[in-house]
């Protein structure tokens, strides 16, 4: 029997497992590197054990360390989680030589399918149909191929290629970062499929033999090769589901397979099954499949650890629908690279439940308000999840308390999450990997950009309000009232990549909008021709401005915001999308001058390679260097035709967000 549980991961997962030992009166322990000291998992375990450093290989990728903790602290169980250690055989069979219980598959299953190639070969051998794959570059005969990472997963180290020009470059750079994720740069390299819809099972084995598909999961939208929504039960013909459980099964059986796995697959547009991998894990997205199961997947990986035989034999059938999409730290103006920083505020409305079963919303979160978001790990947030009687419904639930959802310090993946969601397509199942490269309108932010001055105007009636209210001295006087009305008040913000927006407002003795406008004369201002007054501004009328609420009848229709403010951070959420703006102040500081074609590191990281040298002239779109942070390789390219007059940051240089990476003169004479 389990009595203490050390889970060798961190965040949601860690979290995710944690509350169910809770339920089971399961003790618990956490380990942590120095940046994860204060983070809400470590919060959660009855003990928490310092693993010294920041970065994975200093700390959750030691064995040595985390085996130790588990001896220091008196687990006699450990959990590995998913990512870092969780598919390695080395791993479980340390844990298992140390006396303490495995919560996981063995590691000869571990091994057999960890070795990607090997698993293609053992399966193809039991008839499930493969797509070819090559080892060797030189052996590539055609294309687009994909070239994959022989360990770990979560689209690290992926790269499609479509002609054996850019293929040298795509798997070195698969190797490169297929290392600095998982610790093993080996890469393959696989048939690309157009169109295929990404599909998997999930499977759970028992030590008496056992094994059982617990229905399939559709994970198609994927960005980057990794997947961002999640659903249950895919949506496929019955002929297909029964194939792909089949196949599933078999797999689990041909390596005597215990615990919780997944077993990936590629649907073709002809229908076709080709096996992908097997994951020997619980899989990120196994929340929908608990909710449509109502099995907590945690607890039978216990209970199958412990030596019991599994409570279900076939499998169960699905109840309603669920999806699940990942919540994370990227910044969109930036091309979504991971974003870190403060999270000042993280609240969705209407949440059932975490981490366990919900009718209805279910938030698996590693973050709280005020959880710092580091270059150090991945980008994922939290995962929320929304289960329902049926699809169409399970996909506005949760489209809606996103949309909702209030998210300040740090930029996420919100506003394309939502627009996923809502799409035509989506609710039509037109789905497939590359989903998105078809549909670039989903990037598009919820907020149009013609409803940013209000949003502007709300931020600046709620900062005058926070004024007023702290006011020592005629606190009754309304803010921007002047004896003299042709001089409003004036509130600067930035927004988005820098784009500077100004509102004018004033108000009335009665503290009603007088008038207000955006850059430029005021809209009462009368209108002679040629003026700049920009007349497509809403006409709108100040109904109620504090601190931290704003609304204003905009053009007839009223419109309620909320404000939240952190420092000169201004955060508006609307009933059209939300706002980060940045207050400027009233007298700037002077700063010093960057000069000109200064590149900027987006993120705090470091520099893998220099491809040019001082001197060399270089085209718009030449790689310059490469960056490496929260474990993906960020390419640095040249803005524009020019001359490379500064590299200040050699190979292996670590940067703050800000630095400068390389400067491009394009007036430097090449001669």
């Amino acid at each position: 029997m389990i009595n203490k549980l050390l889970v060798a991961n961190r965040g949601e997962i860690a979290r995710r497992v944690f509350a169910t030992c809770r339920a089971l009166g399961v003790a618990t322990v956490a380990v942590h590197s120095d940046a994860d000291a204060d983070a809400p998992f470590v919060a959660d375990a009855d003990q928490a054990v310092r693993l010294p450093g920041n970065t994975p290989a200093e700390t959750y990728l030691r064995i040595d360390a985390i085996l130790d903790a588990a001896r220091r602290s008196g687990a006699d169980a450990v959990h590995p989680g998913y990512g870092f250690l969780a598919e390695n055989a080395e791993f479980a069979a340390a844990v298992t030589d140390a006396g303490l219980t495995w919560v996981g598959p063995s590691a000869k299953a571990i091994a057999a399918m960890g070795d990607k190639m090997a698993a293609k070969a053992l399966l193809a051998d039991a008839g499930v149909p493969m797509l070819p794959t090559w080892t060797d570059p030189a052996e590539v005969t055609a294309f687009p191929v994909l070239v994959k990472a022989a360990a770990g997963g979560g689209g690290r180290g992926m790269r499609i290629v479509r002609d054996a020009a850019g293929l040298a470059e795509a798997v070195a750079g698969a190797r490169r970062e297929a290392a600095a994720a998982f610790g093993d740069g080996t890469v393959f390299i696989e048939r690309y499929v157009e169109r295929g819809r990404h599909v998997e099972v999930q499977i759970f084995g028992d030590t008496h033999g056992t094994v059982v598909a617990l229905g399939v999961r559709d994970c198609s939208i994927q960005r980057r090769h990794q997947k961002i929504v999640e659903e249950a039960p895919g949506v496929l013909p019955d002929d297909v589901r029964a194939e792909l459980h089949e196949a599933a099964v078999a797999a689990g059986r041909a390596v005597d397979y215990v615990g919780a796995g997944t077993v990936e697959f590629l649907l073709a547009p002809d229908g076709q099954v080709h096996f992908l991998e097997m994951n020997t894990r619980l899989q990120v997205e196994h929340p929908v499949t608990e909710l449509t199961t109502g099995l907590d997947l945690v607890r039978l990986q216990l209970l199958v650890a412990e030596g019991e035989p599994l409570p279900v034999t076939t499998t169960p059938p699905a109840d309603g629908h669920a999806i699940e999409v990942r919540l994370c730290a990227e910044d969109p103006a930036q091309g979504f690279r991971p974003a870190t920083g403060t999270l000042h505020r993280f609240a969705i409305p209407g949440v059932a439940a975490e981490f366990g079963p919900a009718r209805g919303l279910r938030l698996d979160s590693g973050v709280v308000d005020g959880s710092t978001v580091s270059v150090h790990y991945d980008s994922m947030l939290a995962k929320l999840v929304a289960w329902a009687p049926t699809r169409t419904e399970a996909a506005r639930a949760l489209a809606g308390a996103l949309a909702r959802a209030e998210l300040h310090g740090v930029a996420t993946n919100r506003d394309l999450l939502v627009r996923v969601l809502r799409s035509a397509e989506f609710t039509a199942v037109d789905l497939d990997t590359g989903f998105l490269d078809r549909h670039p309108e989903v990037f598009a932010p919820l907020l149009p950009a013609e409803q940013l001055p209000v949003a502007a105007l709300a931020a600046a009636l709620s900062g005058a309000a926070e004024r007023r209210a702290a006011a020592p001295v005629l606190a009754g006087l309304p803010s921007g009232w002047r004896n003299v009305p042709s001089f409003p008040q004036v509130t600067r913000f930035t927004v988005g990549d820098g784009e500077e927006i100004e509102v004018h407002y004033r108000l009335d003795r009665t503290g009603g909008l007088a008038e207000w406008g955006r850059k430029g004369p005021l809209l009462t201002d009368p209108v002679e021709e040629g003026s700049s007054v920009n007349t497509e501004l809403p006409v709108v009328e100040l109904v109620t401005a504090t601190p931290g609420r704003v609304v204003l009848d905009v053009d007839g229709v009223r419109r309620a915001f909320r404000v939240h403010r952190a420092r000169s951070s201004v955060f508006v959420d609307g009933p059209d999308g939300a706002a980060s703006l940045t207050e400027l102040p009233r007298l700037p500081l002077p700063t010093a001058e960057l000069a000109a074609g200064s590149l900027l590191a987006p993120l705090p990281g470091a520099v893998t390679r220099v491809h040019v040298e001082v001197g060399q002239r270089v085209a718009a779109g030449d790689l310059l260097l490469t960056l490496e942070a929260m474990k993906l390789e960020h390419p640095v390219l040249a803005p524009a035709d020019g001359v490379v007059t500064e590299l200040p940051v050699p190979a292996g240089g670590q940067v703050e967000t800000g630095a400068v990476l390389a400067v491009v003169d394009p007036e430097e004479d090449p001669q």
